[in-house]
């Protein structure tokens, strides 16, 4: 437990650390006027943080800067944090112009958590974790060649094309994607399977090639996200001074890596998680923080959304930000399931 002083103080470090990415002195947080007491008695606390990990100093008379476990205590004290009502009013004006489009939003949500944050943001595709059909179109294109569009509950929409023996009306087609339809109505691959009914040859075709496409969705663990922002995170002093972490960062994206290493495993619903520097697993991401929130609904489908840039990061408005967004997105995909959303937006209580 740090004293009320000493805490104060590592506040105070944090704060102006994050502000202005410089080392922050006793005269600069003597001048922040918070304390009352001389200089001398700040750089003596200011050694007892060094000591207790909580900042560093290149030697005694430097200025300080917070380490992992400084910005773990800042974060951990800064309490339930939210946007300024205006601010939510704003975002949720902005996605309600696009809330019927699945794409249009999750890129909307990207953008706006990158500009508030100034950093990297990343969002995925809300995923089931089994995929479930919703409707079939089969459209005949010329002679025995039909294009087969397969939507999922989850919006995603899959194309593929099928060769067929004989030439098919389109009239034909319709007759069959509206059996189908009806067959296979909010079921996932495994239970379209398990129906075992006897198709004639052409059904059944089309049947085998839908399975194989649900399931293959299933199988990814990963998708690529909608990124945004990359250019804030790499303008930050941290990085634009060292080639090395810069380097690092583009890796992970160019290798498409960045997910299997920034998301945690077992992230659940429970709001905003905050993973700093070391606390990290993957080691490719140790000079980096995540500010990361799973949305959706857990019964059906979920996706996240987070911030990765530099441990210098303005926690609060980023945490805010990722938190409301979060909050928006959920019940978005509430609409998109015909759910009740497991969240309200709250605007009339907002802060």
């Amino acid at each position: 437990m740090l004293s009320p002083r000493r805490e104060t103080i590592l506040k105070s470090i944090v704060g102006q650390y994050i502000a202005k990415a410089t080392p922050v002195s006793s005269q600069n947080i003597t001048r922040a006027g918070e304390l009352g007491v001389s200089p001398a008695t700040i750089r003596n606390e200011m050694a007892h943080l060094a000591q207790e990990g909580y900042i560093t100093r290149p030697h005694p008379s430097a200025g300080s800067i917070p380490l992992d476990k400084g910005y773990r205590h800042y974060v951990d004290s800064l309490g339930d944090i939210k946007l300024p009502l205006v601010e939510q009013r704003l975002i949720s004006h902005l996605f309600h112009q696009v809330e019927s489009e699945l794409d249009e939003w999750l890129n909307l949500a990207a953008t706006i958590t990158a500009q508030r944050a100034q950093n990297m943001a990343l969002v995925t595709t809300p995923k089931t974790e089994a995929c479930q059909f919703k409707h079939l179109e089969l459209v005949s294109l010329r002679d025995s060649l039909v294009l087969v569009i397969l939507i999922l509950r989850s919006a995603k929409v899959k194309q593929l094309l099928i060769t067929f023996d004989q030439v098919m009306s389109q009239s034909e087609l319709t007759i069959i994607g509206n059996k189908l339809n009806a067959m296979y109505s909010g079921l996932t691959s495994s239970q379209i399977v398990a129906k075992g009914v006897a198709l004639p040859a052409v059904e059944q075709r089309i049947t085998d090639c839908l399975t194989k496409v649900m399931e293959t969705e299933d199988s990814q663990e990963y998708e690529e996200p909608y990124l945004d922002g990359l250019h804030f995170t790499l303008g930050q002093p941290e990085l634009v001074n060292n080639r090395e972490l810069t380097l690092s960062l583009m890796e992970l994206i160019e290798q498409r890596r960045l997910l299997r290493n920034a998301i945690p495993p077992k992230l659940t619903s429970k709001g905003v998680r905050v993973i700093i520097g070391r606390e990290n697993k993957a080691e490719t991401i140790h000079n980096y923080s995540i500010v990361i929130s799973q949305y959706g609904l857990p019964e059906e489908a979920v996706g996240t959304i987070g911030v990765i840039g530099p441990t210098r990061m303005p926690y609060a408005r980023t945490i805010a930000t990722v938190g409301y967004l979060a909050r928006v997105l959920s019940v978005l995909v509430a609409k998109l399931f015909g759910r009740q959303a497991p969240v309200t937006l709250d605007l009339d209580t907002a802060d």
